[in-house]
């Protein structure tokens, strides 16, 4: 089992931030990088990389993350002689009163050695064609200071994939390093988001496919049977209404009651043909069974159109036209 200090470093590399979605060949020669730029002086994390390990967005941040221009990364120049090293980086984190928040993280190391002649490692070449797995991965905000305060960004050597090489990242790995700074930059999920079961944001599905003339027609009736549902509801900003996947963000949420569900069920399996309306929705509900178990994800627009969508596990969503009463069902629960 790795230490927690191991698998921080690792989530700081991103090493596991997408699913192996095919193949790709191994590269060919790769051109030796120039030495990295020397900055005078290091400040922070806040200051140099504020958007370091920014791969998810957090909603409703008052103010953009600004961004800064960022020094040549290259290999260390025989001038500078690096003593301590400097990850930034992101987290997500329990929220104080609950929910999960985005957390910009500042780390330093000095027992530096072994990352050093890891660095100063060439790039593996690759002879004749080499499976490579098609894995998102998000190298490491790395920054190396000497001892008169200046700083740069180390060149990573790569293997035959086009990924920091194993020695490096086992030698990020194996330092001991200390968080310096670590400050919160914003929700990822609020308290009561996390209460309901819900999601922070979701995609209005039936704006999406709608716009992209995906669905089928009508559902039929059908046996207005499932089991228990939880309801999430999202407001859209207008900023995001009628664009090509607007989001929204959680407003209300939880374990539908019976009651309406049986309600909400039978409004679902109507046979009134869907309205010619081109009005996005400012607020649609999702509804997913409530134990998480596979079945049909149900959206309902509750303005605008008031159109539906039942979107199986499977592939083919079909359309529905919901109405006031539909819409009404699905208030706060």
């Amino acid at each position: 089992m790795r230490s927690s200090r191991t698998v921080l470093v690792f989530a700081l590399l991103g090493m596991a931030l997408g699913g192996c979605g095919g193949t790709t060949t191994g590269r060919g020669m790769v051109e030796e990088p120039g030495p990295a730029q020397i900055v005078d002086s290091w400040a922070s994390c806040a200051t140099a990389a504020p958007q370091a390990g920014a791969v998810l967005s957090v909603p409703n941040t008052a103010a953009p993350t600004p961004t800064v221009p960022e020094p040549k990364i290259g290999r260390i120049d025989s001038a500078f002689t690096p003593v301590a090293a400097v990850l930034c980086g992101r987290e997500i984190r329990p929220g104080v009163n609950g929910g999960q928040e985005q957390t910009a993280t500042e780390r330093r190391a000095e027992q530096i050695a072994p990352l050093l002649a890891a660095l100063r490692l060439p790039n593996e070449q690759a002879e004749g064609e080499i499976a490579c797995t098609a894995d998102m991965v998000i190298p490491p905000w790395l920054a190396l200071l000497d001892d008169r305060g200046r700083w740069l960004r180390p060149y990573l050597p790569t293997n035959v994939c086009g990924r920091p090489r194993a020695e490096v990242s086992n030698a990020l790995a194996g330092l001991r390093w200390t968080t310096v700074d670590a400050r919160t930059v914003g929700q990822v999920e609020s308290p009561a988001a996390e209460a309901a079961g819900c999601a922070q944001r979701w995609a209005d599905m039936v704006w999406v496919e709608t716009s992209n003339g995906r669905p089928g027609p009508p559902v039929p009736a059908t046996s207005p049977a499932a089991g228990p549902l939880r309801l999430c509801v999202y407001q859209v900003p207008a900023s995001q209404q009628g664009g090509g996947k607007p989001a929204g963000d959680f407003v209300y949420g939880g374990p539908l009651p019976a009651e309406r569900q049986a309600g909400v069920l039978r409004g679902l399996a109507n046979r009134r043909a869907v309205t010619d309306c081109q009005t996005p929705a400012s607020r649609f509900a999702v509804l997913r069974p409530l134990d998480g178990a596979a079945g049909p994800d149900r959206y309902v627009e509750l303005d605008g159109c008031r159109r539906f969508l039942i979107a199986p596990p499977r592939g083919g969503a079909q359309l529905g036209q919901g109405d006031d009463t539909l819409a009404a069902l699905l208030g706060p629960v």
